[in-house]
């Protein structure tokens, strides 16, 4: 009872602090943060007890699951390679140099923690680049490099930290076997992704009730995580595989209501979460500060000396992998500077690092410290990049691509065309009113001509302008399908029109909303 009092005040404060993040126009997580520093400053106010691997698979398979829905498969295709070395070689180097700088900073410190606190801090947080990136209009690839990038990096960290982990408690250490095991772990991941990911399509065919298809939407990343873990396997690759599978097939798998419906109760319950995600950072760093001020305050130059070295190693890398690029067939097509300088900043640092220094084995020598150490990473940078990410992308001149307006232009017209070559065929093949005809006709022209969506109003069930429009709605999301699939827009445009052509439909069809 208590922690379900504790957890209802928590998700009270995350609303009344998304609030104020609001009305101050910054971006949400670091004033839910700074909240849950307040609330922890806050006498008799119960502590939620939550195991720190709990708390991974909590707050970790929905979160991964929805942003790996939202990710363009064309977009992550494209910048594969760029994202495996961010996602891979980047989370090696920034493990490597972390553990030698904490060595150099704190010699009394055992190599084997060193090295836990480099691969804790490694991964940058999808959590917080999501919420961060939804509040700006950034170049197309920026984004989905970053995303992309979110959506594998924990699993690396995570993978080098288990293997540390049992490294440490087994006594030695070997980089074949480690190499052989992150292959085995990450492989292994992704392919229970895909299974779970195909039987749940399978289902979801045989199901036909939106209410059941949503909620066993929200089960699913959990199963997949959970799968993946008694395997022994990554679970985080798991439940992404899962993700980007669903997401592929969504839009014609699936029913226009249990689309709109999912997109509702997704977007509340991954708001919730992040929300809960930042108040308990913010709450678990305060409890750790008010333990052991002197242990925060003696570790604080070698934290921030840390977190410098995570940004620098992030910085080098990146700029390093472009210059590489240039000088390889097809330079041209690497990144500006502006871009370089955006994604060389983005390395907030959050949930999944915070969950695993609290997991660390009690009794593991050098344990306090490489959580206060890792306390420190994560305060520094969602505070400093977090609301600085927004001033500088402005100062750079940085604004949304050309290209996906272009895409939905085209998409508009196509899908539009599309409606109205199916009006016709309807025509002849039976017969209908003269006049619903020439009023769809004209509808659709003006669509073509002004580009613009018309959403029609409401007809009777038997109205055979509402049997045509049904005829010609279905048309319009074949051809959406099929641009997608023929690479002519990306998935950020066929979202955009899936959406309205479901809302639509669901008009047309009189489905509750």
């Amino acid at each position: 009872m208590e922690l379900v009092s504790t957890l209802v005040v928590l998700m009270i404060a995350a609303v009344v602090f998304g609030w104020i993040a609001r009305l101050l126009k910054v971006p949400y997580p670091m004033v839910l943060v700074v909240g849950g520093l307040v609330i922890s400053a806050l006498p008799g106010l119960p502590r939620p007890q939550i195991d720190p691997a709990l708390v991974l698979v909590i707050f970790l398979p929905p979160i991964l699951y929805q942003a790996a829905l939202m990710t363009s498969l064309r977009e992550l295709r494209a910048n594969l390679g760029a994202i495996s070395l961010l996602a891979v070689g980047l989370v090696v180097a920034t493990t490597l140099a972390v553990g030698v700088a904490a060595k150099l900073l704190l010699p009394d410190l055992p190599w084997f923690v060193c090295f836990l606190v480099g691969a804790i801090v490694s991964p940058p947080d999808a959590v917080a680049a999501t919420a961060v990136l939804s509040r700006l209009r950034l170049p197309r690839r920026i984004v989905a490099i970053l995303e992309g990038e979110s959506l594998v990096n924990d699993a690396s960290g995570l993978v080098i930290y288990k293997l540390l982990v049992a490294a440490a408690l087994a006594g030695g250490f070997s980089f074949v076997d480690a190499g052989r095991d992150f292959l085995i772990m990450g492989a292994g991941g992704i392919a229970i992704g895909l299974v779970i990911g195909w039987a749940s399509l399978w289902l979801h065919d045989r199901l036909k009730d939106p209410m059941i298809e949503v909620t066993l939407s929200i089960a699913l990343p959990f199963a997949s995580y959970v799968a993946a873990e008694v395997f022994h396997t990554s679970g985080v690759l798991s439940v992404v595989a899962t993700g980007l599978l669903r997401s592929w097939y969504s839009p014609e798998k699936f029913e226009p209501y249990s689309r709109i419906l999912a997109l509702g109760t997704w977007g509340v319950v991954v708001f919730m979460l992040n929300a809960l995600v930042f108040v308990l950072i913010g709450l678990e760093i305060g409890d750790g500060m008010g333990q052991g001020w002197m242990a925060f305050f003696g570790l604080l130059e070698e934290g921030l000396a840390l977190t410098l070295v995570a940004m620098a190693v992030r910085f080098i890398a990146i700029y390093a992998m472009a210059g590489a690029a240039r000088l390889l067939p097809g330079g041209e097509a690497v990144p500006p500077w502006r871009w370089l300088f955006v994604l060389s900043f983005c390395s907030m640092r959050g949930i999944v690092s915070l969950a695993a220094a609290l997991a660390l084995p009690i009794g593991l020598t050098g344990r306090s410290e490489a959580i206060v150490l890792t306390f420190i990473v994560i305060l520094v940078t969602l505070l400093s990049q977090g609301l600085t990410l927004p001033w500088l992308t402005r100062r750079l001149g940085l604004g949304g691509d050309t290209d996906v307006r272009e895409e939905e232009h085209t998409a508009r017209v196509k899908t539009a065309f599309a409606g109205w070559q199916a009006i016709e065929a309807e025509a002849q093949r039976k017969a209908y009113p003269g006049q619903v005809i020439a009023a769809l006709s004209v509808e659709y022209q003006m669509r073509l001509s002004e580009e613009q969506a018309q959403l029609p109003t409401q007809d009777p069930a038997d109205d055979p302008m509402r049997r045509l429009r049904l005829v010609a709605l279905a048309a319009e999301r074949r051809r959406l399908i099929k641009l997608r699939r023929d690479r002519v827009i990306g998935d950020e445009v066929l979202h955009l029109l899936q959406r309205e052509l479901d809302f639509e439909e669901s008009r047309l069809t009189a489905v509750p909303m």
